[in-house]
């Protein structure tokens, strides 16, 4: 591969990495509701996520999707009901627990989180859909194809990841700033809200 092709595809890597989507918006809610070991295991699921759905992408399953309709629908708002199911379950925890105790509800695991967003990052269609368009720009076509294919897709994971780790940061050191109980249960609540934008974000999805 062309260094040149790669530096350019590092590059757009940061900017998709540092724009704020669906993924990023579970990570700090992740955060926010239970803390930094959580929030980094769903950063870690959201990378493997990104992993399948970009192999999948340049496999052809973007190719697929791009054509079918109920294919692209379907994958979408499998992820976000996920998403938002989390969200309202999240909600309706801190409401519970927060009418007889003001205490906050348990947090979520950090392996519910990491595989929740496995779960997110590997069914986001319009992101397998944008891979098909997007990758193969940096591709040299004279050089062998799937070589290319895993240099891009651990660039994009690795860039990805660690975006993804600064904000997992930043918001779980927000959260350790609210130790009130009653603070702590509005930033669960905050947390169940994050959860439902992103799947909202994800259900709003279009080609």
């Amino acid at each position: 591969m062309n260094v040149h092709l790669w530096l350019a595809f590092a590059t757009a890597s940061v900017a998709m990495g540092l724009i704020p989507g669906p993924g990023v918006t579970a990570i700090v809610g992740y955060a926010l509701g239970s803390g930094r070991k959580t929030a980094l295991a769903s950063v870690a699921g959201m990378t493997l996520g990104n992993a399948i759905c970009m192999t999948l992408s340049l496999a052809g399953v973007g190719a697929l999707l791009a054509a079918s309709a109920l294919a692209f629908s379907i994958l979408k708002w499998a992820g976000a009901l996920y998403l938002i199911g989390l969200g309202c379950w999240t909600l309706w925890k801190a409401r519970r627990l927060g009418e007889a105790h003001l205490e906050p509800p348990p947090p979520i695991s950090p392996p519910a989180a990491f595989f929740g967003n496995v779960a997110v990052g590997t069914f986001h269609p319009k992101t397998i859909v944008f891979f098909v368009a997007f990758a193969p720009q940096f591709m040299d076509a004279r050089a062998p194809y799937w070589p290319q294919a895993a240099i891009l897709i651990a660039t994009f994971c690795g860039v990805v990841a660690s975006t993804d780790v600064l904000y997992a940061l930043a918001a779980s050191h927000a959260g350790r700033l609210l130790r009130r109980p009653r603070t702590k249960l509005w930033s669960q609540r905050a947390s169940g809200g994050a959860l439902i934008v992103a799947g909202v974000a994800t259900a709003a999805a279009s080609k």
